[in-house]
């Protein structure tokens, strides 16, 4: 008999629902939401009401899409957190109200081992995974981790950031030139036509493994600050120029702390995810890393790496394979680390 497990992703913005049989994806889908980009931000009573409004129909078209009965389904596997309080209240709920009627067991993943475990997403019996212990750069809009994963469930922070993250650096820094919300892709884009040793801005000198964007930001501010008094159209002359000097500097500062984590660990294998790890900047230093060292290196599909049901839905497959349940009296969680 087949394991079949409904994965609910609700965590931030985007509303997702995936369904993986015996550990192949099946079906994943999101409804992302463009009412934020009129605010410059996330604004997250919209992205309850959002969720409110998608979940049902888009749990409905995962199920229909993997070809599956509801009453097949062994167990739903939901993100409890870090994310949106509100956010996570409509995830949560849904999936207590489905697991109660369909009475099967709950699984509750956290978002950031989700996103580590994005690698074991198999599309069929040949996707290649990776083997433990490897290494993997977690870097989004919330955290920038440097994380040792020796097991599904035994993972270990090596470093993290201290202020802000990769993804909230390429954001504001974006919006401080104008761009519209969400900055990152933005700047990837445009980065790819400026020259990125045109401008250079502030690099933190942190101990260990251990990140720190806030400086960069500020030093991207005081620029454009210091520029514009001289030039009023400093911004838009060189934004290219701005664009790709800004993406490199943040590529270098996580690539010197994950370098000097792979060189101490003697780990082999490396890998990166969450929302930033689709900057094309970025998958490709970490590519060219790995065949400068002779490593192994597990770079995502782009669509795994944002937000999305089918991490969840991989990571409570194998937690249920491990008979790991959740009490349905549990709350979802805002804040946690790993």
């Amino acid at each position: 008999m087949s394991t079949i497990i409904l994965g609910i992703e609700s965590s931030c913005d985007d509303t997702s629902a995936a369904v993986i049989v015996d550990g192949i994806l099946k079906s994943n889908v999101i409804a992302s939401q463009k009412v934020h980009e009129n605010y410059g931000g996330v604004v997250p009573e919209l992205a309850s009401r959002a969720h409110l409004q998608n979940i049902a129909p888009v749990v409905s078209e995962a199920i229909k899409q993997a070809g599956i009965r509801k009453e097949s389904i062994n167990a739903i596997a939901f993100t409890r957190g870090p994310g949106l309080p509100g956010s996570l209240h409509v995830g949560t709920s849904f999936s207590k109200g489905l697991a109660l009627g369909l009475n099967v067991p709950l699984v509750d993943v956290n978002h950031l081992h989700g996103h580590v475990l994005s690698h074991f997403i198999k599309e069929d019996e040949s996707t290649e995974v990776p083997q433990f212990p490897f290494l993997c750069l977690l870097i989004s809009g919330g955290n920038s981790q440097i994380i040792r994963v020796n097991s599904y469930s035994d993972m270990e922070i090596l470093g993290q950031t201290i202020d802000d993250a990769a993804g909230e650096a390429f954001d504001k820094c974006a919006k401080s030139m104008g761009l519209p919300y969400p900055g990152g892709p933005i700047i990837d884009k445009m980065a790819q036509e400026g020259d990125s040793h045109r401008f250079k801005f502030s690099k933190p000198h942190i101990a260990g493994y251990n990140y720190s964007f806030s400086g960069l930001k500020t030093s991207f501010l005081y620029t454009l600050r210091d520029e514009m008094k001289v030039n009023p159209h400093f911004i838009e002359e060189n934004d290219k120029h701005l664009a790709a000097s800004l993406q490199q500097t943040i590529i270098d500062i996580l690539m010197d702390k994950f370098a000097k984590a792979v060189k101490d660990t003697g780990v082999r294998t490396i890998a990166i995810g969450g929302g930033v790890s689709a900057n094309s900047g970025v998958r490709a230093a970490v590519q060219e890393f790995a065949d400068k060292h002779h490593l192994k290196a597990f770079i995502p599909k782009r669509v795994f790496t944002t937000d999305n049901a089918a991490m969840i839905a991989v990571a409570g497959y194998y937690k249920y394979l491990d008979q790991q349940f959740c009490d349905i009296k549990e709350p979802p969680f805002a804040r946690v680390i790993i």
